[in-house]
């Protein structure tokens, strides 16, 4: 019993302790709490770290890399390198090819980042692919890619997908589509991520025709990437730039064979493609046979409502929106706004900018600004639109708001207020070549001779050159493209011939050439030889040509539909009895029985 009492009274020896003494359990603790701190904190906590010597201290040496990658992230770029500089001064400090990538992940939009890769080499630390691929950022410049796709090329990198398709996008990026395209054709092996990739280089270089051609590549090579949903997302919107609904339908048909018809993303770059190309019913029918409708959806059909003029048409759908208990954003806003402007609902377009700020307590941005400016400037009230851009936008306007402004004084002849908007795009340095050619339409209009000679004078001296208009036509998958005076066509003679045929059939019917559509100083006839060729009129003689009578004459032209090619066209669509569909650079005509969906009103 004794000597279990005494067994039991003996003191027990202290267990060994696992704990982190309190000096380094306090710097562990300091360096997780680092993460939520701003910089000027962090540069605080760095100090006192540095001051207590508990860097130096374990656990917290573990923890350190990680610090690092911290410092990189939660400090402007300057003082992060020179924090890193401070301690990276031997290879034995520098951390593993994974912590240097974190820390080039968070230094990736700076220009400390090559520093870092250099200081990271000249520590005999080389990385790997990714740590290439993270330098290979949105930001990246051309001349680095290069240099990084050389780098590449020297450590055997490029079989990684990951930094060739990072170096794809750089080269897109830089508008160097064609480096984009060599380097794709040089990986050894290309998923369906490499292939979208391609695409988004070419719509990005405005390749859209190749981005297309790209479809055919992937769908006619057995046994390699087949196209996915995203694939499909991008040719839709790659058709929605060109107006190709036949190559669109494709598409479409495609995404529904293999699955991917009732991915919510795909179905709305569908709704938007019709509606882009003119076809609102179908635009309408995929709309509605949509489930689970997104915000995405109903902004995709109100703007697409409105581009094709069905204005009332756009406010019913947006009604039914709240009604169904979406809550609009702000490109929905911009779709109602767009409808109205349009429209010339110039009431309902001031009711629904308030309701806009009021209710949904949405502050317009310049785009919203713009609609309200498009629709005052389009309703002739111009002076009310000076005054709102000049003294009542909450945002400072930018040079497509005095562009909007500038459109409605060549539409309404107003020279004085065009002088003054072309003053605050030449202050902005924002003047373009489509700035002077509304000018030159404002002075052409009131027949001001001289000062269209001015212009052109100045433009000459100034190097400006003009945007060339340009219509294009799809016929059985491929858009065929055309300019005034078009000669390159392969059956140009016959496009000729049949325009010739056509011009005499509308002249017997009564209709003469709008000669204020040209904007040189020449007599009547040579006005009216001026303006026979227009792309338009040759895009739809060739149109005529090959398009059966029972479908419509679908065409995209890049600029402003003239005058004389508006009433050409009316005319046409009256006497050969054909819908004709043009979109130009802001909305839809819809051409049919001698009339136009706008109403004249563009």
């Amino acid at each position: 019993m004794a000597s279990t009492s005494r067994l039991a009274c003996a003191p027990r020896p202290a267990p060994a302790s696992s704990s982190p003494s309190p000096s380094a359990a306090t710097a562990a603790a300091l360096l997780a709490s680092a993460s939520a701190l701003p910089a000027r904190r962090f540069l605080q906590l760095h100090a006192h770290l540095l001051r207590t010597g508990l860097l130096a201290r374990s656990p917290s040496a573990a923890a350190f890399p990680a610090f690092l990658s911290l410092a990189a992230a939660s400090l402007p770029s300057s003082r992060a390198l020179a924090v890193l500089d401070h301690h990276l001064a031997s290879p034995s400090s520098l951390p593993s090819t994974f912590q240097c990538n974190s820390i080039l992940r968070a230094l990736s939009d700076t220009p400390g980042a090559l520093r870092f890769l250099r200081r990271m080499r000249a520590l005999d630390r080389r990385g790997n692919a990714f740590t290439l691929a993270i330098l290979l950022g949105p930001r990246c410049a051309l001349p680095h890619a290069r240099q990084l796709h050389a780098n590449a090329v020297a450590e055997g990198h490029l079989r990684d997908a990951l930094l060739a398709t990072s170096l794809m996008r750089c080269y897109a990026n830089g508008g160097d589509g064609d480096a984009a395209r060599r380097l794709f054709d040089e990986m050894p092996e290309r998923d369906t991520v490499a292939w979208n990739v391609l695409i988004t280089c070419y719509m990005k270089n405005r390749r859209t025709k190749d981005a297309l051609k790209v479809f055919e590549e992937m769908t006619g090579r057995e046994g390699e990437a087949e196209p996915d949903d995203v694939t499909c997302i991008l040719l839709l919107q790659a058709c929605t730039s060109l107006g190709a609904l036949d190559f669109g339908e494709q598409v479409w048909a495609y995404a529904e064979e293999r699955g991917y018809g009732g991915e919510l993303k795909v179905r709305n770059s569908l709704i938007v493609m019709y509606s882009r190309c003119g076809c609102v019913e179908k635009a309408y029918q995929v709309f509605c046979e949509t489930p689970q409708k997104s915000v995405v959806s109903w902004s995709a059909m109100i703007s697409g409502l409105a581009a094709n003029g069905f204005g009332n048409d756009a406010i019913s759908a947006f009604e039914d929106m709240i009604r169904s208990g979406v809550p609009p954003d702000e490109q929905t806003f911009t779709g109602v706004l767009s409808a109205c402007s349009h429209s010339g609902l110039v009431d309902e377009g001031f009711r629904f900018f308030d309701m806009m700020r009021c209710e949904y307590r949405l502050k317009p941005n310049v785009r919203h600004y713009g609609c309200i400016v498009d629709l005052m400037g389009r309703a002739g009230l111009l002076d009310e639109a000076y005054e709102l851009v000049t003294k009542e936008m909450r945002v400072a306007p930018d040079a497509t708001i005095w562009r909007t402004l500038l459109g409605a004084c060549r539409i309404h002849g107003h020279v004085d207020l065009g002088e003054c908007v072309i003053s605050h795009l030449i202050e902005l340095k924002a003047q373009q070549a489509g700035d002077y050619v509304l000018l030159l339409n404002t002075y052409a209009a009131v027949g001001d001779w001289v000062k269209v000679a001015e212009v052109r004078k100045l433009m000459q001296e100034k190097g400006i050159q003009t945007t060339p208009g340009c219509t294009t036509v799809e016929h059985d998958g491929e858009v065929h493209e055309f300019i005034a005076d078009d000669d390159a066509h392969p059956r140009k003679v016959e496009i000729y011939k049949k325009l010739d045929e056509i011009n005499k059939h509308l002249r017997i019917a009564g209709y003469v050439p709008n000669v204020s559509s040209e904007l040189h100083d020449l007599d009547s006839e040579g006005k009216e030889s001026a303006l026979t060729y227009h792309s338009e009129k040759l895009a739809i003689a060739f149109a005529l040509l090959v398009t059966p009578q029972h479908r419509p004459i679908r065409l995209a032209k890049n600029l402003r539909v003239c005058v004389d090619c508006h009433n050409f066209t009316k005319m046409f669509s009256g006497i050969y009895n054909r819908l004709v569909i043009v979109r130009d650079r802001t909305r839809f005509h819809h051409f049919e029985g001698g009339r136009c969906s706008c109403n004249d009103y563009w």
